[in-house]
């Protein structure tokens, strides 16, 4: 049952954290594009869809009762925030995390949000925060294929290409720092639904993009997006991204989003030429024991 001592109410129930907190997260679909498509994975694949701890959930509401914030978690990953409405938000999270007595790895969250939760959560518990990726969030305006295109073709990716793309799955991973907790699970949900695209030239796979589910306010989230190096700067990226972007028009999607690595000035800017334009950064903090 949800928690109600505080203005965050925490439960782990997802049922409840919908009912709760789902309006205000599809009232901005893009912005809460990761809060919108985890659920969606656990819906469809169970609660241990991400590791073999329950997950977490929460929203803060307001003295009126409107709900102006939310989280969750997925252990052993970092807790997910979205925007938070005002610093008492921020301090009362770190509140009701720590008397829940279980642990807490990291944060992500808009850029300011996940600094204020870090500089919280390390000043009450002594925990030292390590910064790991910040990334950009991007909304695709109008859709700009490339000219001229690659050579090769799309195709939809299917179970025969699985050894393949978990090769690339785990290779993606360690090339951006985010160690993939079971690359198959994460797989498997993607070819479940036609969520990845292969583009290939004279019948070889040179490079992927994947897309989300169509997500509660009808968004669609794309990636991973992953070319081998050795097959990188021929345009191969951007002409999957761009079939991938088309596939999620063709199946409802009204937003299209994807993050980049803001690290990485190439992909910044390939995208920025498909059409996509820049609405917000997000900061990831790894949590380490106190020295």
């Amino acid at each position: 049952m949800p928690d109600w001592r505080m203005a965050w109410q925490t439960t782990d129930d997802l049922a409840a954290f919908d009912a709760a907190a789902l309006d205000f997260l599809r009232a901005r679909p893009t912005e809460n594009t990761i809060l919108l498509s985890v659920p969606s994975v656990l819906r469809e694949r169970g609660p241990m869809a991400f590791g073999d701890d329950r997950p977490r959930f929460g929203w803060y509401q307001d003295a009126d009762g409107t709900v102006s914030g939310a989280f969750l978690q997925t252990p052993p990953h970092p807790l997910l925030l979205s925007d938070l409405p005002e610093r008492a938000a921020t301090q009362s999270l770190v509140d009701a995390l720590r008397a829940s007595g279980r642990p807490l790895p990291g944060v992500n969250g808009p850029q300011s949000v996940a600094e204020a939760v870090a500089r919280a959560w390390c000043a009450e518990t002594g925990a030292v925060a390590r910064e790991g990726l910040r990334h950009r969030l991007y909304l695709l305006g109008e859709l700009t294929n490339p000219e001229p295109g690659p050579p090769g073709s799309a195709r939809v990716a299917t179970t025969a290409d699985l050894d393949l793309l978990l090769t690339w799955f785990v290779d993606f991973s360690e090339e951006v720092g985010e160690p993939v907790i079971n690359a198959q699970r994460a797989v498997v949900d993607r070819l479940d639904y036609g969520g990845l695209t292969l583009w290939e030239v004279d019948g070889a796979p040179v490079s992927m993009a994947g897309i989300t589910r169509l997500l509660e306010g009808d968004g669609i989230r794309i990636g991973p997006v992953y070319t081998p190096k050795p097959l990188r700067g021929r345009g191969y990226a951007a002409a999957a991204t761009a079939v991938a972007c088309q596939t999620a028009y063709d199946r409802g999607a009204r937003e299209i989003s994807l993050f980049t690595d803001l690290a990485n000035p190439t992909s910044n800017a390939l995208y920025q030429r498909l059409g996509f334009r820049p609405l917000g950064d997000r900061a990831v903090f790894h949590f380490e024991p106190p020295h």
